[in-house]
């Protein structure tokens, strides 16, 4: 029941937060591997995005692949609170004294999150290709034109994996941006013509073309996005808890 009530919570927070999540893998892909100054910004901010995507695609475009967002924040977080909640419950984040160990509870955290990140990074990808789908003339990225979940995606799970276990969104938004770009990135039926081989050459080729910038797009729509999620799920899944051991006792 943990791991129901858990992701019953995360995806009424993504119902909110959706939105800025389309914005911000937008502004990920937006000029990637060009110089600065040499393409065209359709995204200048988190604000003129939201603007440019209703304007542009229409206002239900801000919710473009919502169904696989739901679907991963369900099995994400599903395991990660679902996990972290039963390690509680059964007392191995405390001490023989019976005191909260700091250590214990980020090691379970930590892995709890790795899990659910891994397990959930097929929907994660198809999630991305279709937040990426837009009109020409604010295209940004490699356009996918399907919904299937496609033959690579597991070969990134190690992104999705790392990026769930850094905390502070400054040390996560590098990592954040080369997993949407690797998720995002074409390939042939034979696993050819990537254009990155893999998470450090994916940080590399963009700091290298884009700079320190580059390794921070979508940094406004991450921050704007995390705060209210979080806040979100745990009301949520506080809630949900409140009601079920009412009920059930």
């Amino acid at each position: 029941m943990d791991f129901l009530m858990s992701g019953l919570a995360a995806c009424g927070a993504c119902l909110f937060t959706n939105p800025l999540e389309v914005v911000k893998t937008r502004m990920q892909l937006q000029g990637e591997l060009q110089a600065p100054g040499t393409y065209q910004r359709h995204y200048r901010n988190v604000f003129h995005a939201f603007i440019t995507i209703g304007r542009v695609d229409g206002l239900a475009a801000l919710q473009k692949g919502l169904a696989p967002a739901l679907l991963y924040q369900f099995l994400m977080n599903g395991i990660r609170l679902g996990t972290y909640g039963l390690a509680e419950a059964g007392g191995y984040l405390h001490t023989a004294e019976g005191t909260l160990s700091p250590v214990r509870s980020a090691a379970a955290g930590a892995l709890a999150g790795v899990m659910g990140a891994y397990l959930g990074s097929p929907i994660y990808m198809v999630k991305t290709h279709l937040q990426a789908q837009a009109a020409s003339e604010i295209a940004v990225g490699h356009q996918y034109k399907h919904q299937i979940f496609p033959p690579q995606s597991w070969k990134v799970a190690l992104a999705a994996a790392m990026v769930s276990g850094i905390a502070v969104v400054l040390a996560m938004t590098p990592f954040d941006v080369v997993s949407t770009r690797l998720y995002n990135q074409p390939t042939d039926a034979q696993g050819k013509g990537l254009m990155y081989r893999g998470l450090l050459d994916a940080l590399l080729q963009t700091a290298r073309t884009e700079g320190i910038f580059g390794m921070y797009k979508g940094l406004g729509a991450s921050y704007f996005r995390l705060g209210p999620h979080t806040i979100l799920s745990l009301f949520f899944w506080d809630q949900l808890r409140m009601l079920y051991y009412t009920y059930t006792k």
